[in-house]
């Protein structure tokens, strides 16, 4: 096997050969095999990824850069790669090849983990092999979204809710996740009086969280940690509780001996996950509070270092929002579910497919079917569900449809890139990122955390 497998990474060796159907035969390996094919082939990507620079990386130095003022003005697109993974990064790869973008994020949420059916381990080597397959021979950065507490869970035992967040930490970790958001703003309690007391069961278990990581991230990367200050769709940040749980979160982390802290800093400024869908199912118009985060971000640079503010909630924004971001000096910009609508929705995919997918929601989510909501409300919240169970069928569509499919994404993906200013981003990249090599003797079994279903991520 030993001598099979160096075969195998030297014939990929020769960039023709990893930008060749090759790669979609050993991809599909590493998604839907076996669990010998599987662990197999992910190795092998991770291995071709190492040797031709692929390699995951965080992107905690360059967004430090960003703080101190050493790099242009940009916002970073962080995409929930979410269904069709393959196409879909492979057009976020070909824009960013075309395009010179270095900086562009892939992620996926913990809620996200549990209905596309995306373990950590299958989703960086889809990331990577889409990387390779496009000739973006540079650091890829892969984001655990959204590591979320779970409020409930945490007042009925919170020990066992942060025990789960610390799993999945650990299979981020191991599966090469080397960007992680933690999300304790679920626990900010707004009855309390004064902000340090609304904050601080969020700074400290952001603390403490990050404590974690630290003890655990791979030698000769720093983990870009973030940290959230409002939940995204509740009440919108200002300054001032950013200085309380900046405040708060740099005791705590002194306290603890944590050498490093975050990166950013999760804001809410008016959007919410998914957007709020109109009876028609169409998306209303919201109000973003640009002036907040254009306060917040610089705020968080000049009085902590960090790189800005992030935007969650956006994809679903006009088009002409997006330009704004950039002038708001946000770090980083989260964006999801239009890049799902655009497949469930595209005038290429099979009408049958889309009408199975539609039966199986309305069979198996109709709890969820909230009253005074309309089937398309109903159905445009809900198929997010179906995104695990119908895998193999979108993978499966006819090479035209998924070929049309991608092609769309890219022209997609190519705008928010001009918009966000991250064309030419690439040397500012490969000046402040440079992942070490981390070659495996041998493939290695996945860490695996407990399954969970908590509804977090766009």
């Amino acid at each position: 096997m030993v001598d099979e497998a160096q075969d195998v990474l030297r014939r990929f060796a020769s960039p023709s050969v990893r930008r060749s159907e090759a790669m979609d035969t050993l991809v599909r390996d590493a998604v839907f095999g076996d669990q010998g094919t599987r662990e197999r082939a992910r190795w092998l990507i991770w291995e071709i990824g190492q040797q031709a620079g692929a390699r995951p990386a965080s992107i905690h130095e360059l967004y430090l850069a960003r703080g101190r003022g050493e790099v242009s003005a940009f916002t970073t697109p962080a995409i929930n790669v979410r269904m069709l993974s393959y196409d879909t990064a492979r057009a976020i790869f070909r824009a960013a090849v075309r395009m010179d973008v270095g900086a562009v994020i892939c992620e996926i949420a913990r809620s996200e983990i549990g209905y596309t059916e995306q373990r950590p381990a299958e989703y960086v080597a889809v990331i990577i092999a889409a990387a390779l397959r496009e000739g973006f021979d540079h650091p890829v950065f892969i984001q655990g979204d959204h590591v979320q507490v779970n409020a409930k869970k945490y007042a009925t035992d919170p020990a066992a809710e942060l025990a789960a967040i610390k799993a999945l930490i650990d299979e981020e970790l191991h599966a090469g996740f080397y960007n992680i958001d933690i999300d304790t703003s679920t626990l900010v309690d707004l009855a309390q009086t004064t902000l340090d007391e609304q904050q601080r069961t969020n700074y400290e278990r952001a603390a403490e969280l990050t404590q974690y990581i630290r003890q655990r991230e791979p030698k000769g990367v720093t983990v870009s940690v973030g940290a959230e200050i409002g939940e995204v769709g509740g009440k919108n940040s200002d300054v001032h509780e950013l200085k309380a749980f900046m405040g708060g979160y740099e005791r705590t982390r002194h306290r603890l001996g944590v050498q490093h802290g975050i990166s950013k800093i999760s804001v809410q400024t008016g959007t919410s996950h998914g957007g709020v869908v109109l009876p028609d199912g169409t998306i209303a118009k919201v109000q973003l509070d640009l002036a907040a985060l254009k306060a917040l971000s610089q705020e968080a640079r000049a009085a902590y270092g960090l790189g800005g503010a992030v935007q969650h909630g956006a994809s679903t924004l006009p088009s002409d929002a997006f330009g704004n971001f950039p002038l708001c000096e946000a770090v980083e910009i989260h964006l999801a579910t239009n890049f799902q609508t655009m497949v469930f929705d595209h005038p290429k995919l099979p009408a049958a497919l889309r009408a199975e997918v539609n039966a199986w929601v309305k069979a198996e989510c109709k709890d969820e079917w909230k009253k005074g909501d309309t089937e398309e409300q109903f159905i445009y919240k809900s198929r997010k569900k179906a995104i695990g169970p119908f895998k193999k069928k979108f993978w499966d569509l006819p090479v035209d449809v998924r070929r049309a499919i991608g092609a769309d994404l890219e022209k997609t993906f190519s705008f928010l890139f001009e918009q966000l200013k991250v064309g030419n981003t690439r040397a500012a990249t490969d000046r402040f990122v440079q992942p070490p090599l981390d070659s495996h003797a041998a493939p290695r079994r996945a860490a695996v955390a407990a399954p969970d279903d908590l509804e977090a991520g766009e």
